[in-house]
């Protein structure tokens, strides 16, 4: 297995623990987001829309979309299981993974930025108010389930970990690189420390990867 990625993907870090929990072996060569290698035609040609990661296992296109990736991994190397059996308590896994990954990570990836600020010229410190707006309205959503829904315990799902723990880290870890203010959220909190204790998230975290900042 191999993987092509960015030290600050939040989608590359969502992948990396879920291999790490699986224990399965794998390389990742990392692009540089910001010197604009995703635009590459090298890269188009492996992924046109020009996001990481992008997954290989063995033969074959890569795949590529991180919830997309993470069931593959599931089916394929169903143990340890990262959704629960009862199919009530998949969904709402699921359900919490999407708030990040298909609700709140899109509006902040490095095309959007570029966007606000080269194209419709927005000032940089609008464009991180933009960004810190939809984090905060992300994570609002996340505390509110996670604080009242009877499935939460130990993780966002019960007390095992599952897809929606490794989408809220790498929201979590996402509000240090932006300083968002992560003080109205203390279930996050709580959730994101357990998790972010363990080794296969701490091996993925973007701060060990290479090219990150010392």
């Amino acid at each position: 297995m191999r993987m092509i990625g960015n030290w600050r993907s939040a989608a590359a870090f969502r992948v990396r623990i879920a291999l790490n929990l699986k224990g399965l072996p794998y390389e990742e060569t990392f692009i540089d987001l910001d010197a604009g290698d995703q635009h590459r035609p090298e890269f188009r040609a492996i992924n046109p829309q020009g996001a990481v990661p992008a997954f290989f296992d063995g033969d074959g296109p890569p795949l590529t979309q991180s919830l997309a990736i993470l069931e593959y991994l599931e089916e394929t190397h169903p143990e340890p299981a990262l959704l629960p059996r009862e199919p009530k308590a998949r969904a709402r896994a699921r359900s919490l993974a999407q708030v990040v990954a298909g609700d709140t990570h899109p509006l902040y990836v490095p095309r959007v930025r570029s966007y606000l600020t080269d194209d419709l010229g927005l000032p940089r410190d609008t464009m991180l108010g933009w960004l810190r707006h939809w984090f905060g309205a992300g994570l609002a959503t996340l505390e509110t389930r996670l604080a009242t829904e009877p499935g939460t315990g130990r993780y966002c799902q019960g007390d095992a970990i599952s897809h929606a723990d490794l989408c809220l880290v790498s929201l979590w870890v996402g509000t240090a690189i932006f300083s968002v203010d992560t003080a109205p959220y203390p279930t996050v909190r709580r959730i994101a420390e357990a998790c972010l204790a363990q080794d296969a998230f701490a091996r993925a975290h973007p701060g060990r990867q290479p090219g990150a900042p010392a």
